[in-house]
């Protein structure tokens, strides 16, 4: 059985608890939240998972996994700590690693600590194939991310246009993953994940749209170079509890502690 705890109680969490409570290889000890939501999230866990506990930090336990479901502060609080003493670790915010040197900490953590830390595929896929494409020759990636006005509320985007009042696709952001990251961290994970796959953040071009059309996030990525090229579409389904995450998200999360819990991996 493997014993996972995980930072974070919000939709992602939420839904990953939800889909394994009743899988009899994975087990959860411990939700990690702030001191202000303990009450509240003590409830929601207690719901799903009777068994967990729920606390503001790991307190000496060891879990046989740690996973991030709760954004940047998590990853400077909890997962390099872990990492350096030694526990494995998986990150769901991958676009905080758009910082400077965050990635790198990352690395040099596992390192100390004799582990791993998973970067997870989040609402993207061909992950693999990209990072592939890298060791055969990878030149150019092109990511354009769409999705409804509503879920670029509480970004940049928001102060330079009415979003409510769009009545067709318009960009509201191009250039680096790295700068789209930071602008857009909770709706840009993808291109960070796009990028530390393949050309780095800074070689990774960006186009994020706004499009009254669609009622789902659009992902697609065009890649190219001596290993040839593909172009991947997809079309997730928001989550309803956080319309700026993909539904998708939680799935990857899901598959991820499958694979590490069930004798089959792929």
């Amino acid at each position: 059985m493997l014993h996972v705890s995980m930072i974070g109680c919000g939709a992602i969490g939420v839904g990953v608890m939800e889909l394994l409570k009743s899988d009899p290889e994975v087990t959860f000890d411990l939700v990690i939240v702030p001191e202000a939501a303990l009450q509240t999230a003590g409830e929601t866990v207690r719901a799903l998972v009777p068994s967990a506990r729920v606390a503001c930090r790991l307190n000496g336990e060891r879990p046989d996994l740690l996973i991030e479901c709760a954004g940047h502060q998590a990853i400077e609080e909890h997962i390099i700590p872990a990492l350096e003493a030694g526990i494995a670790c998986m990150v769901v915010s991958v676009g905080a690693l758009s910082e400077p040197g965050l990635a790198e900490r990352l690395e040099q953590a596992a390192q100390r600590g004799k582990t791993q830390v998973q970067l997870l595929s989040g609402a993207i896929g061909a992950i693999d194939a990209l990072a592939a494409a890298r060791i055969g020759g990878l030149e150019k990636v092109v990511y354009t991310g769409r999705k409804p006005p509503k879920a670029w509320k509480d970004t940049p985007a928001e102060r330079a246009f009415d979003l409510d009042a769009l009545t067709e696709a318009t960009v509201i952001f191009e250039g680096s993953a790295r700068e789209a990251a930071r602008l857009y961290p909770k709706n840009a994970n993808v291109a960070a994940t796009l990028s530390l796959a393949g050309l780095g953040l800074d070689h990774t071009q960006v186009r994020l749209l706004a499009d009254p059309a669609v009622t789902e996030n659009v992902h697609h990525v065009e890649a190219s170079g001596a290993f040839g090229g593909f172009e991947l579409t997809m079309r997730g389904k928001p989550l309803a509890a956080n319309p700026k995450t993909s539904a998708l998200t939680v799935f990857s999360v899901v598959r991820a502690l499958n694979n590490r819990a069930h004798a089959l991996s792929i």
